[in-house]
Formats: structure tokens, sequence, C-alpha cells
């Protein structure tokens, strides 16, 4: 019997999720597959190819790109058709799934026509550019849902399967932090050279990508951000657009959050730092909890600092503390095909899905309110006004003077 991620690392069946992870196969079906069909293969394409092949609860029955050349290659790799336009593989007998792997402003109309058609989807973040696309890709699901009430809709989130974030987690929502105070994540260790800005023609542009370091790499930080404290209801941005690279836009960027129980967030990211820092503190009234190198230290203290606060008789009498190295279990992979094994659980099973993609359109809200803020030099609350933004990603489109190749 194959192992699930569960099965390996038992945290990952009783972290209490907005949708905890049941990894189970019943008996009666262990032969049960999932027959996906999967869009875009570029770097990450690839790399869910091999997943999907290997993955005992998936099987392959065909490809689309529009690279011609590049969806051939790999159709006679796998011995599975190659489509060149994502609705042929749509039409494809049998087909029950897709894993959306292209350029982000496809995973919007992919995603809306493959849940009219009754197809479960796995989509890669961002789930959308923009919050309306967003919205409008969550309006399908729901309304696709009546004729087919058991689709499934996903999104590739798959550091949530990561020891230490499920770790930080289970003490958040068990109590051990007691209220919080401060969420500080200093994400730095994104570096991308210009060379990896040059390679394909929809990167580092407003009309390709959509943004940068924000709706790229540390998107999966801010997912995990609200995953763990939630959705602040102002946000404030400061975004430094191709300040260190050859590109439109943004790979440098302060956050500041503010949450409706009082708490603050920051978040520094940057594509452009070497060797890079990876530090996340979060503040409760019961301590400190520091995640750095893979480490996990909470600085426990005895009493809550809030009744210090009140009751202490000296003014300058600190909380007393106790240095705690917390233990994790982490499978140490990419995590990418626990999240492609979870969704295809979720079809055959009803498992419930580590990443649901309407959680993902908290993360795009994020990076667009960061990017708004900045733009207009003051605060926004949230929730963001989708109309205004979608207004002003089309100005820096119609402005924009970057030229580069398709590939």
């Amino acid at each position: 019997m194959d192992l699930t991620v569960s099965d390996k690392y038992p945290l990952l069946a009783i972290v209490d999720f907005h949708c905890p992870i049941l990894f189970i196969r019943g008996s009666e079906s262990m032969n049960a597959t999932v027959k996906m069909g999967l869009i875009g293969l570029g770097i990450m394409g690839k790399a869910h190819l091999k997943d999907i092949m290997d993955l005992p609860n998936t099987e392959l029955v065909g490809v689309c790109d529009t690279n011609r050349s590049r969806a051939d290659q790999y159709a006679a790799e796998t011995n599975v058709p190659a489509c060149y336009d994502y609705r042929d593989l749509l039409s494809h007998p049998g087909l029950e799934a897709v894993l959306i792997a292209t350029p982000h402003y496809a995973h919007t109309p992919i995603s809306i026509d493959a849940l009219g058609k009754g197809i479960h989807v796995l989509v890669e973040k961002p789930i959308a550019v923009h919050v309306n696309d967003a919205y409008k890709m969550l309006a399908a699901y729901e309304a696709a849902k009546e004729q087919f009430p058991m689709l499934v809709f996903a999104a590739v989130f798959m550091q949530r399967t990561y020891g230490y974030w499920l770790k930080i987690k289970s003490m958040i929502d068990g109590g051990e932090l007691g209220r919080l105070v401060r969420t500080t994540w200093l994400i730095t260790d994104w570096f991308r050279t210009q060379s990896y800005y040059d390679n394909g023609g929809w990167r580092a542009t407003w009309s390709g990508e959509g943004g940068g370091v924000l709706l790229n790499q540390c998107l999966h930080n801010l997912d995990l951000y609200q995953w763990l404290v939630g959705m602040p209801r102002r946000v404030m941005g400061i975004a430094s657009l191709g300040k260190y690279h050859n590109m439109e836009v943004e790979d440098e960027v302060t956050a500041l959050f503010e949450h409706e129980n009082g708490m603050v967030g920051h978040l520094i990211t940057s594509t452009a730092e070497s060797p890079g820092t990876n530090r996340l503190e979060i503040v409760g009234e019961n301590g400190t909890l520091v995640y750095e190198n893979r480490k996990l230290t909470f600085y426990r203290n005895e009493r809550s600092m809030f009744q210090q606060i009140a009751d202490a008789p000296g003014g300058f009498d600190k909380v007393a503390f106790e240095q705690v190295d917390v233990a994790y279990d982490h499978h140490g992979q990419p995590g990418h095909r626990f999240i492609i094994e979870n969704f295809a659980e979720a079809i055959l099973r009803g498992t419930r899905l580590i990443a649901p993609a309407e959680e993902g359109l908290n993360s795009v809200t994020l990076a667009n309110a960061i990017l708004a803020s900045s733009f207009e030099g003051r605060a926004v609350d949230l929730p963001l006004d989708g109309d205004a933004y979608e207004r002003k990603l089309a100005e820096l489109i119609a402005s924009s003077t970057t030229t580069k190749a398709v590939s």
C-alpha cells in the first residue's frame, strides 16, 4: 500500500485547518484514479507532469500547451494526446480533472470553462491576477456546483504541507500564544537574477504576469500569513518597481497590516537580496514564536504579558520566560505532489482539501491591496475596491513600453 503524506506525517491529518486534511483510502476503491489533463508545460508544468505520472491516484490522459513542439514532446514522452488549445483538452473523452499551470491571466478563463463542463480544477497560484477575476472564478464554481454538486476546485499552495508551518498553525489555533499582538515576516530569500525574468515572454510584465514578487514568489507567504493569523482590515504598502532588475513590476516591497483585533503585521520581501532572510516572528500575550533557518523557537512567558502590564509592582518588571525548541515533522519535499494527491483524494473519496481555491482569493487580495496602497500613497481598507485596481492595472498595461518575445 502506498503511504500518503498524512501517513508519514500525522500532524497533517490532525491540524484543524479551515478545511482539515484527512487522507483516507477505502479498501473498496484502492485502484481508483482520477483522469487528469495538464494545461501548461513550462517550468512548473513539467514538475507537475512527473507527479501526476508517479502518483497512484492520478492518471495523465492529455497535455496542452500553446507551444506546439513542447506539447508534442511531452505527449510523446508520456504516450498521451497533445493539444494546443485548452478547449480541445476539455473535450477529451473521459477527462475528469485539469491542473492549470499557465501564465497567470489564463487561470481565469480556463478555470471557468472547465468548471462549467463539470471538470474538477486544480489551479496554480495565484488563482487570478486581480480580485475581480478571482471573484468571477468563484462565482463560476458556485454556479457549476448547482449542476455538479461534487465538483472540486483547489489551488496549489504546497507550503501548507510543510511541517514547521503546520506546527505554528496548531500552536496558534490551540491557543498557546494567547491573544496575538504582532506578526512580522522578513522574507527576502526569493532571490532571482535578470536571466530568470528574461526567460519567458510573460514574466515581469503587467500584461503577462500582472505583478512581480508579490504575485509570484511571495504569494506563498501571503497565503500562509492569512492562513495563520487571518486577514487584516487595512493595508499599507511601499512597492519599488524594477528597483534592482530591468523590469516594470515590483521587486522589493514593504507592507503594514492592521487587524480588527488590534494585531499589527509587517511584511518585507525582495527578489534582490542574497543570501536573504526568512524570519517569521509571531508575538502573543503568552510569548514569542520565531521561525528561522528551519528552527522553531518559542519564548514562552510564565504569565500573560497583559497581566504583567496591569499588576506588576515594578515599572521595569519584564515577564519571566523560558526558551523552548519546538519539534516538528517535515517531509522535506517541495510538496506539490501532496497537493495533487489530496486533490485527487477529494474527487475520489471526498477528502477535505488542503487549499480550497476560494481561500486563494485572500492572497490575491493582499497582493493587490499592497500595490494599490503604494500606487495611491495611502492606506487601503479591505475589502479592496476591485474595479479601481483593475482600472489601474489596465493603465499600467497600456503605458508599458516593455517588449518581450513570447516563448
